[in-house]
């Protein structure tokens, strides 16, 4: 009897594996619900018609063929697949109304709710095995919809009333993103052309097992073009894929407390962005474990190439990062730890960065792009990279190990200065926006570094293409600082200050000559 019901147990597996794959290979034109492909016929109730369809009969692949399709937003099913034939363009409509938030019960309370839309062109909540592939488009035609929500506002009929008026343009709230998933399993996205949302791209929370691979994305037709956005995800691998952005290239947040990214990998992509090409935050409630970045090629983006940031009580922990090189990019690194949220800071510590080279323009690396990230209000000369916690939650655990940065020079005490001996004029921003520039001009041009402990750099190389006053390298607050290998120009001297700063273990003579300790 035993025996019996073991076979019974396996032929019910191979039939459910069996159907699982007959129901995903059964293909629903969406040319057989009615769509028209003239780019001007509106198709959301054809196009939603053929997904119900084939949701309702278990699963099935619902084809795109060649031609353009304009709809509004659609509702993706379990176990329902997108096929995107080359030639096929899924279009977003440029009408504000032909987008609908969907309900989402279950869905966990986030404690920010400024800037997170559930407007999309694809929408899917609590679905599982979603596909969508192609050698096919989507185009969001962000530009035209973000201004006709702008309009609508202006005239009265839409009110935004979160509307950026410094800015002048809607909050995120009122603007479409490309995809929007939640509490989703099982997703796989692979081989299309997107872009073009009126706000984020492609946008992803609480979502198990998800693949992205060998996606082209341009999202450049708007503000907050982010191009793909993480948030509280679980076991996420995005691979091969070319992102060209307005906003931040691949964005991990958290937004939900008590849940985190956990067991994500990001390699082999191609970032160029006007603002950060990898970053963690800003928004971080809950937390960042476990993440691998590796072979990373990050070219003329205005901000950060690595940013990882909690300042909402996030923890920052297990970080594996190593290969990128970056071209024409406003600042390497920037590690922060800050306490905007009014509760207790989280937490960085256990962060690797490996093999990594830089080079740092002294203008704007994004001074031919159409969309550009907006200029800091103050003078200052070029940026450092920055590692800064706060006094009473110091960053730990974190190795640089085989970094170049080249950077511009060409400093001078008239654009900004912080003496040496004044380093607490460097303002904490306690609660501030994490950002390379938060804290204004700083007091050195390779590496600055404030409230860290357990810091190891090793086979360092900081080179100036102009001379510059300030020195390479400014440790404040620093406890077990570990430096083995530090290459700099060959004719300069005093170029690692120390202020407060516990060595581990002792250092070369090599090393030592850069010395210039400062007196508390």
């Amino acid at each position: 009897m035993k025996i019996k019901n073991k076979l019974v147990g396996v032929l019910l597996i191979f039939q459910a594996i069996v159907f699982a794959q007959d129901s995903t290979t059964r293909e629903f034109s969406i040319l057989d619900f009615g769509a028209v492909a003239d780019g001007k016929t509106l198709n959301t109730a054809a196009i939603q018609a053929a997904i119900d369809k084939a949701f309702e009969q278990k699963g099935g692949t619902v084809v795109f063929p060649k031609g353009m399709f304009l709809t509004g937003s659609l509702v993706l099913r379990t176990n329902v697949h997108i096929e995107i034939e080359e030639g096929g363009v899924l279009l977003g409509s440029t009408s504000p109304q032909d987008y609908k938030k969907l309900d989402m019960p279950g869905r966990p309370v986030s404690p920010k709710k400024d800037d997170n839309s559930q407007l999309a062109l694809l929408l899917a909540h609590k679905a599982k095995n979603i596909k969508i592939t192609g050698k096919g488009k989507v185009d969001g035609q962000g530009l035209k919809l973000a201004l006709a929500i702008d309009s609508l506002h202006h005239a009265g009929i839409d009110i935004d009333t979160q509307y950026n008026y410094r800015r002048n343009r809607p909050n995120e709230t009122k603007r479409p993103k490309l995809i929007r998933f939640s509490q989703c399993e099982e997703v796989s996205i692979t081989d299309l052309s997107l872009g073009a949302a009126a706000c984020w791209g492609l946008s992803f929370e609480l979502t198990e097992n998800l693949i992205l691979d060998n996606l082209k994305i341009v999202n450049r037709a708007y503000w907050n073009n982010d191009g793909i956005d993480i948030t509280d995800c679980k076991n996420v691998s995005i691979t091969n894929c070319d992102l060209n952005t307005a906003d931040d290239g691949i964005c991990l947040k958290s937004y939900y407390p008590n849940y985190a990214n956990d067991g994500i990998l990001i390699k082999n992509c191609t970032i160029r962005s006007s603002a950060s090409a990898i970053k963690f935050g800003s928004a971080s409630y809950g937390g960042f474990k476990n993440v691998t970045i590796d072979s990373i090629q990050v070219y003329d983006t205005f901000r950060s190439a690595i940013a990882l940031e909690s300042v909402d009580g996030a923890m920052i922990e297990n970080i594996q990062i190593s290969n990128i090189t970056a071209k024409n990019t406003g600042n390497a690194l920037f590690i922060r730890l800050g306490n905007r949220s009014g509760e207790q800071p989280g937490s960085v510590k256990n962060v690797s960065i490996k093999n990594m080279l830089v080079e740092v323009p002294f203008g704007r690396p994004d001074i031919d792009y159409d969309l550009r990230g907006p200029e800091v209000d103050f003078f200052h000369n070029p940026f450092p990279a920055s590692i800064v916690g706060l006094e009473d939650a110091v960053i730990e655990n974190v190795k640089l190990e085989n970094i170049t940065v080249l950077y511009p020079g060409n400093a001078t005490k008239g654009m900004g200065y912080i003496p040496l001996s004044r380093l607490e004029a460097v303002p904490e921003e306690r609660a501030g926006y994490p950002e390379f520039s938060m804290f204004g001009e700083l007091p050195a041009w390779g590496l600055y570094v404030r409230h860290a402990k357990n810091l190891k750099l090793k086979n360092i190389n900081f080179a100036l293409a102009k001379t510059d006053f300030r020195p390479a390298f400014v440790f404040d607050d620093v406890s077990q600082l570990q430096l083995e290998s530090i290459k700099l120009p060959y004719n300069l001297t005093q170029q690692i200050a120390l202020k407060n700063v516990n060595l581990k273990p002792e250092v070369t003579d090599s090393i030592k000559k850069h010395f210039l300790v400062i007196e508390q």
